[in-house]
């Protein structure tokens, strides 16, 4: 089982970029998390959904910037980025675990994708 994340790419600071997380149909009933890894740090979590979308974390780096949303038709999970900074540049991922709180702990999570690179220019 397996999740792919795309919309990636290069933009200015100040920017916006959509990421989206295709879930497998198997994973309905899972919150997903996305995660990001800069070059030389450790992934952090920066936003999980539960699977009925009603619970929403962020992680204090994207607070006020990012919006994570759930389509009720497919069951992807979608990012929305705004006002994009250097420090954002990372590879995004996303993955599934039973449950979202606010830990976001990476080793909780199952199910991973391959990621998506972000990259900020100033």
């Amino acid at each position: 089982v397996q999740l792919q994340a795309s919309g990636g790419g290069l933009v200015q600071t100040g920017g916006s970029l959509r990421l989206s997380c295709a879930v497998p149909s198997s994973l309905d009933y899972y919150a997903i998390g996305w995660f990001r890894q800069a070059p030389g740090k450790e992934r952090e979590g920066i936003s999980c959904i539960s699977s009925s979308g009603g619970t929403k974390y962020y992680a204090d780096p994207v607070k006020g910037r990012v919006t994570i949303s759930r389509d009720g038709a497919d069951g992807s999970v979608h990012l929305q980025m705004n006002d994009l900074k250097p420090e954002d540049t990372a590879v995004y991922s996303c993955a599934a675990d039973l449950f979202c709180n606010a830990r976001m702990v990476v080793s909780e999570y199952d199910y991973w994708g391959q990621g998506t690179l972000v990259t900020v220019s100033s």
